[in-house]
């Protein structure tokens, strides 16, 4: 038998493992908001997929802002990895969205973030293209051709120009050593703009950042 000490020191350590275990028991469907993410994709092949020889950074692919995800929300904080009756979505599925993020990447979205929207991989994956298309990317972004060096707060209001329903508190521009890592707009369940919760919110901190023209 164990000492009541050794066994009260397990349990601390159970309790504190309890939130990450039952994570996958969040209800899918429960949530408040989506966050849609979109990556600058130079930025992500310099650091992660020239490394990796991945196609979509080859040169003249032309790619900028791609889709890194659609993310729900709450309130104050975000489930993930929910338990779902939803099957997974078929190779066919994931393929599909290969203009928006690579099939790898959209089977991990689904898995972590989609199986909490509530909805059906294929509803999943529309909600998703749905929401990327009502975004308007600023055309001095779109097809860069050169490199530039700017304030994040310079790429913020040129996405709120671009799009007049969105205010300032409901984009967030985030940075990744010197350069430019996302832009995360949020949206509500009906994908239209609204402002972003504080948790949400993760500003990049640089006085500038270096956005690569596009390859």
């Amino acid at each position: 038998m164990w000492p009541r000490t050794g066994t009260r020191r397990i349990l601390s350590v159970l309790l504190a493992l309890w939130p990450a275990a039952a994570s996958a028991d969040r209800m899918a469907g429960d949530f408040d908001y989506y966050v849609l993410s979109l990556s600058w994709q130079p930025s992500w092949c310099r650091t992660t997929g020239d490394a990796q020889d991945a196609r979509e950074c080859a040169k003249d692919s032309g790619r900028d802002f791609t889709v890194h995800g659609l993310w729900p929300q709450y309130e104050d904080g975000w489930p993930d990895y929910c338990a779902t009756a939803e099957r997974d979505p078929s190779r066919h599925e994931v393929q599909a969205m290969e203009d928006l993020m690579t099939p790898g990447l959209a089977l991990h979205q689904w898995k972590k973030h989609g199986t909490c929207s509530g909805l059906s991989a294929a509803d999943y994956f529309a909600a998703t293209r749905r929401a990327f298309r009502q975004v308007a990317i600023p055309v001095p972004f779109d097809d860069l051709d050169r490199n530039l060096t700017l304030p994040p707060l310079v790429v913020e209001d040129a996405f709120i120009d671009a799009n007049p329903a969105l205010s300032p508190d409901g984009i967030t521009v985030t940075c990744k050593a010197e350069g430019l890592q996302e832009v995360r707009i949020c949206l509500t369940r009906d994908l239209e703009p609204r402002d972003c919760m504080p948790d949400a919110r993760r500003d990049c901190s640089r006085a500038r950042v270096l956005m690569e023209q596009v390859r």
